[in-house]
This record gives structure tokens, sequence and C-alpha cells, in this order.
């Protein structure tokens, strides 16, 4: 399957919100939304048409920029291909399940701060908006996950696909206990919970936040960019209490965009 073939699985219109939220997770704006897709010319041409409040933009394109990924799926990110010094930076992930998509846009400032998420929900016109489970606290993924990943690159080289694991445990003191399996590499590692952010290291230079998001949703990044460090962007989806999908954008320690990854995976057993 194509990139543009991929791309024409979310042909249609799909009605939602865009939401404005804080790095530490407070909702600044919720705009009401409606993002129409058309193939024309025998879909060799797609009309994207946005309406976001009282505004409207439309886009006509017949190929896509180098920062754009899809999988067969029709799941996407488009942003930034190389992080560079006091530029900004930022991505956006996006999801699609069924009648539904949850799109998520990563934003950093010129100082490579993190500076705002824009969260997106969205189903297709006609068809039931229903809501994924609350994902106030950690306690909703707890537990032993299994699944699938695709890895896909911008050299178009051949997809990697492979199993992965992941289990999520409270240890004795209240924090997390993340073990990610992929491949033949195990990785574990720890976080602090305070309300809906957690946190991984200690270190500041390097740390990472996870903050649970309205609708199931979460996003993964760095509190601060860095040249010459590697790093990834992350949006996660609980799309039922046992069903979730997570992508993964990625950068080398030249700060090249280098893969993108699509897990979707099941909870086998709770915690």
């Amino acid at each position: 399957m194509t990139q543009w073939e991929s791309l024409l699985k979310n042909l249609g219109e799909w009605r939602g919100s865009f939401t404005r939220v804080s790095p530490q997770g407070e909702i600044l704006a919720d705009t009401p939304s409606v993002v129409s897709l058309e193939g024309l010319n025998n879909n060799q041409t797609i009309r994207q048409i946005i309406r976001l409040g009282g505004d409207e933009k439309v886009l006509e394109y017949s190929s896509l920029g180098r920062g754009v990924l899809f999988f067969e799926n029709g799941a996407f990110s488009q942003g930034t291909i190389q992080l560079g010094p006091f530029s900004e930076f930022g991505a956006e992930l996006g999801l699609i399940h069924e009648n539904r998509r949850l799109r998520l846009v990563q934003l950093f400032d010129k100082n490579g701060q993190l500076e705002q998420f824009t969260l997106i929900r969205e189903h297709l016109a006609e068809t039931p908006a229903t809501q994924s489970p609350a994902l106030t606290t950690v306690e909703a993924l707890l537990g032993e996950w299994q699944g699938e990943a695709v890895t896909i690159y911008p050299d178009w080289r051949s997809p990697d696909r492979y199993s992965t694991k992941m289990h999520l445990q409270l240890d004795s003191s209240g924090g997390l206990v993340q073990s990610l399996s992929f491949g033949d590499r195990t990785i574990t590692s720890t976080a602090t919970i305070n309300g809906s952010i957690l946190r991984f290291s200690q270190d500041l230079q390097k740390q990472i936040q996870v903050l649970l998001l309205p609708d199931g949703a979460s996003a993964t990044s760095p509190l601060k960019v860095q040249f010459c460090q590697p790093l990834f962007l992350e949006v996660g989806w609980l799309i039922t209490p046992n069903l979730r999908q997570r992508m993964i954008r990625s950068y080398n320690d030249k700060g090249e965009w280098v893969s993108l990854t699509l897990v979707t995976e099941n909870r086998v057993n709770f915690v």
C-alpha cells in the first residue's frame, strides 16, 4: 500500500474539537472543529477544509511532504524533520480507530522548552461520538500489555514488525515501574506520580513527562529538547479498557527524524 493510499483512509468529514493544554495539563481552550477530506480527480488530489470556531481554511494537495508518514490503517505523523538550535520544534501524531481519530500536537519554543499541546478528538459525521475510558490516574493502565509494533522510516526502507510487552505496576513508595520489551530488548524505568503527571528520570536535563489527558489520551515528551541528545515524542490512546494504541516519533542525536512506530496492544493481565 502506498503512502497516498494510506492517506485516503482519512477521507470523510470529521467532527470534534481542538483542545489546547498547558504542559501541566491545564485546559486553556476548547474549540469545536470540522475537518473534511475529500478526494478529487479520482482521489489524485485531496481537498481539506478545516473549520475551527468561526475560521475556515481550505487546502488542496496532490503529494505529501517530507515530514509526514502514514501507516496502512491511516494513522500518521507530520512535523519537524530536523531539530535546529533556536528554532521552534514540534509534531502532530494522529491515531485512527474505526469511526474515530485522536490527534496530538506537541510544540516546543525556540529555547527547546515544552510549550503546549493541542489534543484533537474527532468522529466521522453521522456516526456516534463515543468516548474512551477516563485516564485521570495511572491506575487505568496498570497490568501487562502485549502488542505488535510496526516501524516505518522517512528513507522508505522496508518496515520493521515485532512483538512488544509492557508491564506497569506501582512500587512500595507509590511510584510507577515500567518494564518495556520490544524485540530482544527490555528497558525498565521508574516514574514519580503527581496526579495526572508522571515524570521519568531525576535528571532535569533528561526528564521525560507523561501527561494523562481526556478521553484516554496521554502525551509523552521531554520537558526540554536539546541538540546532540536523541529524543522521542509519543501519543497514547486507551480506546477501550483493554485496547491501547501508541505512536512514537523518534529523533537521533543529530536531531534528525529517523523513524515512526505504531504499537497496538491488548491488556492480558491486571495488577
